[in-house]
């Protein structure tokens, strides 16, 4: 596989449309006109307005915290953005076409190119995501299911303390799964927050019988006290086939000096004999190819620029300025390109057209979905709308909510009880991890706590 056009079919995430060249106007009044016309779209827009956070200080929050971890610091809405952290999970799903690409290649190497493009695409979404998604209550759950893309997805928070997410996500024909758990730890250096995902990405891919797994990329957030907020990522990703020994090791590079490597990934696939097979590249704000190793590296070598990193508590937070886009090696394969961003996304909380959709109710959906689902919970739906102060009143009421539910199982001596997944040990890395229990497309929700 040599050709850009052997895998451009894989470029395009979600199907654009003519929205894209609508005003902000014009796709705010584009969900009522497809209903006039008897079909039903997914919102291209948020019912209002991300609200300005000029007025608020951070720093009067953030100051005692230097060096702690964050997750029990409790935030002003404001800061946040229209969503819970179960949603956010399910950005990864963006580009599942990836997936669908690598079930219906016969050559595993080509198989792991598309499963570490689809790695890297499914951290893509947080270019520019300076809010802060809400904290999940314990119990609560998020389904995703899109028949149009053939998967569909469940996840809850298992863990209140420390907070753990785990999600399960599934092939309506019974390609792949896809699942993992996450717990997110956050901290604050002075001048950036610094997340390190922790939790075992898996892609299981059943037709070829084979198992990849992988851990995201650290993340950091800079200028939270002053100036412009920018996001990168960096850190090593290593996705290991478990059928095969073949292995990826991606490398995503820290801004550097000037801003040389800002968004940059970098890597290779080697085999179980370790013999570099594969070069990947590209940035994961746009796109990524692949190459043949000693061409890449020819390439590489006429490159004279010298390349420094830095690492999150470096001194200089200023925005680097954004460089030239991913410079093409002759004979690479391209295999994924992003999915452009909607015209009015700046205003939306710089949501992607697919992050837009999760938190809308379709028709007909609310009756069937347990009470525990996030598009349910009244602050995040206030904060949509619009509405600060009514999201932060809710805000805290569902805190004190779950700190009561807390003191009450304590004085009773119960334990928490997770309703779709429990504590394993993940077959693949014999390490344990959160596995989906089953039975929740059953829509048997009788049982499922009261926690808004």
């Amino acid at each position: 596989m040599n050709s850009e056009e052997e895998f451009y079919d894989a470029e395009t995430g979600l199907e654009s449309d003519d929205s894209c060249e609508q005003s902000f106007k014009d796709a705010q009044v584009s969900k009522s006109a497809s209903q006039e016309n008897g079909l039903w779209q997914r919102r291209k827009t948020l019912p209002a307005e991300m609200v300005s956070r000029n007025n608020f200080s951070v720093w009067n929050i953030l100051k005692k915290c230097i060096g702690m971890e964050l997750s029990k610091i409790a935030m002003p809405v404001v800061f946040n953005e229209p969503l819970s952290f179960l949603q956010r999970i399910s950005e990864y799903m963006e580009h599942t076409h990836l997936i669908h690409k690598a079930c219906s290649l016969s050559d595993s190497m080509d198989r792991m190119q598309v499963v570490a493009a689809f790695a890297v695409s499914a951290v893509a979404s947080q270019w520019e995501r300076t809010g802060k998604p809400f904290n999940p209550l314990l119990g609560e759950t998020y389904e995703l299911i899109r028949e149009d893309e053939g998967y569909r997805l469940i996840s809850e928070q298992v863990s209140h303390h420390p907070p753990v997410s785990a999600f399960h996500a599934e092939s309506l024909k019974q390609e792949f799964v896809f699942h993992g758990s996450i717990y997110p730890k956050l901290k604050f250096w002075g001048k950036s927050i610094e997340a390190e995902p922790k939790g075992t990405m898996t892609l299981e891919l059943l037709k070829h019988k084979e198992a990849y797994t992988w851990t995201n990329p650290m993340c950091c957030v800079h200028n939270v006290i002053l100036g412009k907020l920018w996001i990168e990522q960096y850190g090593t990703v290593e996705i290991l086939n478990h059928s095969t020994g073949d292995k990826c090791v991606l490398n995503f590079k820290a801004c550097g000096m000037f801003g040389k490597e800002l968004h940059k990934v970098e890597g290779y696939i080697q085999d179980k004999s370790k013999k570099k097979l594969k070069v990947i590249y590209g940035k994961w704000t746009e796109c990524m190819y692949s190459a043949d190793p000693k061409v890449y590296e020819t390439h590489k070598k006429s490159d004279k620029k010298t390349k420094q990193e830095h690492s999150c508590e470096e001194d200089s937070d200023d925005v680097p300025e954004i460089q030239e886009t991913v410079a093409v090696i002759p004979g690479s394969a391209l295999l994924w390109r992003i999915t452009p961003r909607p015209p009015h996304s700046a205003q939306m909380y710089n949501f992607t057209s697919f992050a837009m959709t999760l938190n809308e109710l379709e028709p007909g959906t609310e009756r069937l979905l347990p009470p525990t689902d996030c598009r349910l919970r009244p602050d995040i739906r206030a904060m949509e709308n619009g509405d600060i102060d009514r999201a932060s009143l809710e805000k805290e009421r569902l805190e004190e909510k779950q700190r009561a539910a807390r003191k009450e199982r304590s004085r009773d001596e119960e334990e928490w009880s997770t309703r779709w997944f429990h504590l394993g040990t993940n077959p693949h890395t014999e390490a344990e991890d959160w596995l989906y229990t089953g039975g929740y497309f059953d829509r048997n929700y009788s049982d499922c706590p009261d926690i808004y």
